[in-house]
């Protein structure tokens, strides 16, 4: 009875420890050191929060910059009309990242596209590019790992420029200056590429008078 004691008694003090003191703990330092990390990094304006920057948001009006393309759509419907229940939908339904794992050889990858589906297809995207007279690059026309990717490679976003700047009619060098002030170096200086996160850079473009 004794050793039965004993157990209850370290079972209530771990439970304690791990269930309730340490993780009250985290969520006071999170709040307090890390609040907006800890809320989902969300970026407000005028007391609404118009996305994160941590997740990716699709932009198609010529005035704004181009995303990445994402194969959930950025787990968002594309209309009024789609159906939650349908299994194609799946992912956008659940909110689930990832990519369409189609290989390069997979004829789906160059030719799949309608106007339901989040990422058109290697050709689609290609196309709609050359037609805005952008040069493709890799991140403008494959979709990324999450398929929630929120940047661009600085190339891709100097790529956009002067489409932006004709359709907002903006001198090219303010818009260049912008992107530049929206792009992320590397990870501790030394981890990844420098990149361009779109939804800020945006909101950036909105604010020029």
């Amino acid at each position: 009875m004794r050793e039965i004691i004993r157990a209850i008694r370290v079972t209530l003090v771990l439970w304690g420890l791990t269930a309730i003191i340490y993780p009250l703990v985290m969520l006071i330092v999170g709040q307090i050191a890390f609040n907006s990390q800890a809320n989902g990094s969300l970026i407000i304006r005028q007391g609404v929060a118009v996305g994160s920057s941590l997740i990716g948001q699709p932009f198609t009006s010529e005035r704004y910059f181009w995303s990445r393309p994402s194969t959930t759509n950025y787990s968002s419907f594309a209309s009024a009309d789609f159906n939650p229940t349908n299994a194609d939908n799946l992912t956008q339904r659940t909110g689930v990242s990832g990519a369409s794992n189609l290989a390069p050889s997979n004829p789906d990858l160059l030719n799949r596209g309608n106007e339901k589906d989040g990422f058109q297809g290697v050709k689609v995207e290609i196309n709609k590019l050359e037609k805005a007279d952008i040069s493709p690059t890799a991140d403008l026309v494959y979709a990324s790992g999450s398929s929630l990717d929120p940047h661009i490679s600085v190339q891709s976003a100097r790529a956009q420029i002067q489409r932006i700047a004709n359709a907002r009619s903006l001198n090219p060098n303010q818009v260049e200056i912008l992107v530049s002030k929206n792009t992320d170096g590397r990870f501790l200086g030394i981890f990844g590429e420098p990149g361009v996160n779109v939804l800020k850079l945006n909101l950036a473009l909105d604010r020029l008078p």
